[in-house]
């Protein structure tokens, strides 16, 4: 599945929104999304095999976090616009300096 796939999802996309506050396992995923604990257990295990997330036995618990490694086909689409936005910023913070 390619990355588009993957965060094309609402769900996942949710998931990966809350991880990027901190780690979690799925119950608490389930209590802080109001998910089902079988959709949220489906999405993570794409999320894990897509490498978007990481996860680790911590005691008896399954715990995930957002993994370092990004979705290449989806940032080398973004990153040409990226490189606009960046530059429409500056300019406009260089306008706004100017006013003050």
């Amino acid at each position: 599945m390619d990355g588009f796939m993957v965060i094309a999802e609402p769900s996942r996309r949710a998931i990966v929104d809350r991880l990027r506050a901190g780690a979690s396992d799925v119950n608490s995923l389930v209590r802080d999304l109001e998910l089902s604990q079988s959709l949220v257990s489906k999405h993570l295990r794409v999320l894990r095999e897509t490498g978007v997330v990481e996860s680790e036995i911590a005691g008896k618990r399954r715990v995930y976090r957002l993994s370092d490694r990004p979705l290449p086909d989806v940032v080398a689409w973004i990153a040409p616009f990226a490189q606009r936005w960046s530059s429409s910023f500056d300019a406009l913070a260089r306008a706004l300096d100017e006013e003050s």
